[in-house]
């Protein structure tokens, strides 16, 4: 009995210590995220090709825990702020880049959007300090 107590004990322990070190992985404090298309306060006309451009990280897949890189999300229409201790949602306003997309195409419905990059870590948390775009404004004719 104590052995089985003991198994898994460890095995919580080990979880948690892999549920820490997922949340709040370090960025270079001179790490920066921008789009290079579109710029703010564009107006296009249909669908884009949104081209994303990060400055000392690198770009890798998913799941892939190489130091100092990570994948593109882009948060649009959303106002709220990312939850640093969460993993970044994907959904239709959360879309997830995990192949290691440096650029996407784009379709939006005509009006006004925002737009903004988040480089999540292997696992969809993002980095501590947050590696983040300013937030930018297009126009959809």
């Amino acid at each position: 009995m104590k052995v089985t107590r003991l198994i898994a004990l460890s095995a919580v322990l080990t979880c948690l210590s892999f549920a820490a070190y997922a949340q709040g992985r370090p960025a270079p404090k001179d790490a920066q995220l921008y789009f290079v298309w579109p710029q703010n306060g564009a107006t296009i006309k249909g669908g884009f090709w949104c081209r994303f451009g990060l400055r000392n990280m690198g770009v890798t897949h998913a799941g892939d825990n190489y130091q100092n890189s990570g994948h593109h999300h882009l948060l649009v229409d959303v106002n709220e702020p990312i939850d640093p201790k969460e993993p970044i949602p994907q959904d239709k306003s959360h879309l997830h880049f995990g192949a290691g997309q440096t650029e996407a195409r784009i379709e939006l419905p005509p009006g006004k959007h925002t737009l903004q990059l988040v480089l999540g870590d292997a696992s969809h948390y993002p980095f501590n300090p947050p590696v983040v775009s300013d937030k930018i404004t297009i126009r959809i004719k």
